[in-house]
């Protein structure tokens, strides 16, 4: 991405808010989880932890474990863990927010289906300011140098274990989840798509003659 640490770090925030909106549009539908968010939903409902700092809690103990395999954090790790459920916690203590999830079906899919979406240009922003990975991210990558196992192999493994862990605590699971699983990744490749075309993208260098 374009410019200094001062753009990157602008990037960085605007893009964990999106996300963070993005979460919380997908909580609010009732209709399922992601499953990181299916586990810390169901983490909050067995500690005093809400929803948003769940989701830090979780961050930061991934973070934490990530850094003791030998994933090195950066700025945007350690962003990415208290930003995101921060922004969450936040936004899920403002009534008109909260008062979604009691819309009709179709408002809640609308609400899904935008949430979903959300998340692929927040991803494209926070990623694209290269100031670290996130915490998961972090914990794949140092799985996969360790382990030697493909990095989609070492991910499923990640998420499916936070989904079914979710599950026993009693996390939302639903046509959400499977929807997010599906949609996630194109839509994110398509905000990455777009992002390299916009002038925040970095150009590549010409070559010598």
């Amino acid at each position: 991405m374009r410019g200094g640490y001062v753009a990157r770090g602008t990037s960085l925030v605007v893009g964990l808010f999106l996300f963070a909106s993005g979460v919380v549009l997908i909580l609010e539908s009732r209709l399922g989880l992601s499953p990181w968010d299916v586990l810390n939903q169901g983490l909050a409902k067995h500690t005093p932890l809400s929803f948003g700092m769940a989701n830090v809690a979780v961050a930061v103990v991934v973070l934490f474990v990530a850094w003791a395999l030998g994933g090195r954090p950066g700025v945007g790790t350690v962003a990415n863990a208290v930003l995101v459920g921060s922004f969450i916690q936040g936004l899920t203590s403002i009534g008109t927010v909260t008062a979604l999830a009691h819309d009709p079906l179709p408002v809640r899919l609308v609400l899904l289906i935008a949430g979903i979406w959300l998340i692929g240009p927040a991803s494209a922003l926070y990623i694209g300011a290269d100031l670290g990975a996130g915490p998961r991210d972090t914990l794949m990558l140092v799985g996969t140098r360790r382990t030697g196992v493909r990095v989609g192999i070492v991910r499923g493994v990640l998420e499916a274990s936070a989904l079914v862990v979710g599950i026993v605590l009693g996390g939302t699971f639903g046509v959400g989840t499977v929807l997010f699983a599906v949609f996630v990744g194109p839509v994110v490749e398509w905000s990455f798509a777009v992002l390299a075309r916009t002038p925040l993208a970095t150009r590549p260098a010409v070559p010598a003659a």
